[in-house]
């Protein structure tokens, strides 16, 4: 998913930039037509995503205005996030599928080599580690890193532990 542009979409909507204030978790985010947009859920400092029922959409904190009395306000609608979260998901998910071939190199979410694509069927894919290993993960645990790389969404050890779980 190219969350650096929604990233970048987002801060162009911002009614007034703000430095990374601290929207409560909790709040109501309110739009430009003063309809409610959802409620944030999470807030790094820097990222803060609100539910709009539809998506959860990561924003910058500066792309926000208002304040924790007041209420929290985006210089957008409820639709119109939920339209560009929707296209962008689409997006990444035509680029996911093009990219997922026989004998592409798949990558844990910690960058480690999990091995290449062997075969794809439906909505599974299984891959082949250096050792001969299968690893058989659903196409939804699977997204395009920063770069583009078909990148599992677990980290190695994870992997490993779920792996031996099956007892395999």
């Amino acid at each position: 998913m190219k969350f650096t542009t929604l990233l970048a979409t987002a801060a162009a909507l911002a009614v007034v930039p703000f430095a990374a204030q601290a929207q409560d978790v909790g709040a109501s985010v309110t739009g430009n037509d003063d309809a409610e947009i959802g409620t944030v859920v999470m807030n790094d400092g820097t990222t803060v995503v609100v539910d709009t029922g539809m998506h959860k959409a990561p924003l910058p904190a500066n792309a926000f205005g208002g304040d924790a009395e007041a209420g929290w306000t985006l210089n957008v609608t409820k639709t119109q996030l939920d339209e560009m979260m929707s296209a962008q998901l689409a997006e990444a998910a035509a680029a996911l599928e093009a990219a997922l071939v026989v004998g592409a190199p798949v990558v844990t979410a910690d960058a480690q080599s999990l091995g290449l694509i062997d075969k794809i069927e439906d909505a599974t894919i299984i891959i082949k580690g250096e050792d001969e290993s299968l690893v058989t993960l659903p196409v939804d645990m699977l997204a395009l890193d920063a770069d583009g790389a078909i990148m599992a969404r677990a980290n190695m050890a994870d992997i490993q532990a779920a792996l031996e779980a099956q007892g395999g």
